[in-house]
């Protein structure tokens, strides 16, 4: 987080990076035909066929404007810190960071330094103002995912009468959300203790080693802090951003809602609001895109929530997962070729 620039594109970009990713896909892969193969592939690709193709692009429309809509809340974020860009050209890094996150294993710690790389090299920002940038936008995107799905599973925990077995995952997931936002909370106001902790656990480190000093991580961190302290003060900023989150949450979540009327089998939109941020927990797993994970809840919980069939599950999920993960595939890595090319 704190090494050079170099070094974080070259992270990102390095042999060990591109082998984990395509060992995850490959084991995503794995795991996804075992979900077919267990569901029955002729049906779900009979289903497939039935498709209205209207509601499919529908879905992808809602994905993209989806991410327009969190981009503006990045673009809004950086405002805050004092960096001036133009939001479309913006828009293409956001969509390659979305790209490093979607394909990277554990996708969060992978695309967002590369994304500040790129930033920092587009405009005259630091790469610490970057990082505080592309942090607080992220954060700033889990609130709809905690106020929507935790009362979306509030409900179904109290009312629904779920069987014994889900709801104890609802349990689980109702405290996820109410803990990581404490966590998150807690780690900003303790933040000047742990920056010392930090430090004091690379100290053996840096004393082993010319490349890097505590004098310089200290002020690496002192630099994130004072961008992050400076978009905290800036409430107009932060409050129009949020906004753009929830815009983005309802386009985000749209695309499940459409992909079962593509089907003819429609998905409730109070469904929508819980089953979205149950698979988006779900997904967080060590797979590229939360990819065969995401996929496996949403095969399991539609089936129990809803009249529809594993076969009729398991192709609104595909629907859903070709506008709302491989759509994005293909735009980001467009988006992240040009990037590279253009820095």
């Amino acid at each position: 987080m704190f090494g050079s620039d170099e070094r974080v594109r070259g992270g990102w970009l390095d042999r060990r990076t591109v082998g984990k990713t395509a060992l995850g896909f490959a084991v995503a892969v794995i795991l996804l035909f075992l979900l077919g193969a267990a569901v029955g592939w002729e049906g779900t690709l009979e289903r497939l066929r039935t498709a209205h193709l209207g509601w499919v692009v529908a879905a992808c429309v809602s994905t993209l404007l989806c991410l327009a809509a969190w981009g503006k809340t990045w673009h809004v974020v950086l405002e805050a810190v004092g960096v001036s860009v133009s939001y479309r050209r913006l828009f293409v890094t956001f969509l390659a960071g979305a790209f490093a996150n979607y394909v990277t294993p554990m996708g969060q710690a992978g695309g967002e330094p590369f994304v500040a790389y790129i930033l920092s090299r587009d405009t005259g920002a630091t790469y610490e103002q970057s990082l505080a940038s592309v942090v607080t936008a992220d954060l700033l995107r889990l609130l709809p995912f905690f106020t929507a799905g935790g009362l979306g599973l509030g409900y179904l925990l109290f009312e629904a009468g779920l069987p014994g077995a889900l709801e104890n995952l609802v349990v689980v997931l109702v405290a996820v959300a109410v803990i990581l936002p404490l966590v998150m909370a807690i780690t900003w106001w303790t933040r000047y203790r742990l920056r010392e902790i930090v430090l004091r656990l690379l100290e053996p480190i840096a004393t082993r080693t010319e490349r890097i000093t505590i004098e310089s991580i200290a002020e690496r961190i002192d630099r994130l802090f004072e961008a992050l302290e400076r978009i905290a003060d800036s409430p107009r900023e932060l409050v129009i951003a949020i906004a753009f989150t929830y815009v983005g949450w309802v386009l985000f979540a749209l695309p499940l809602y459409f992909a079962g009327l593509a089907l003819e089998t429609p998905v409730s939109v109070l469904l929508v609001c819980v089953l979205v941020p149950i698979s988006v927990i779900a997904g967080s797993t060590p797979l590229p895109g939360g990819l065969a994970a995401i996929e496996g809840t949403l095969v399991a919980l539609l089936p129990v929530m809803t009249v529809l069939s594993t076969t009729d599950a398991l192709a609104v999920t595909t629907v859903y997962r070709l506008a709302s993960y491989w759509f994005v595939i293909v735009l980001g890595g467009a988006a992240a070729l040009w990037v590279i090319k253009r820095a």
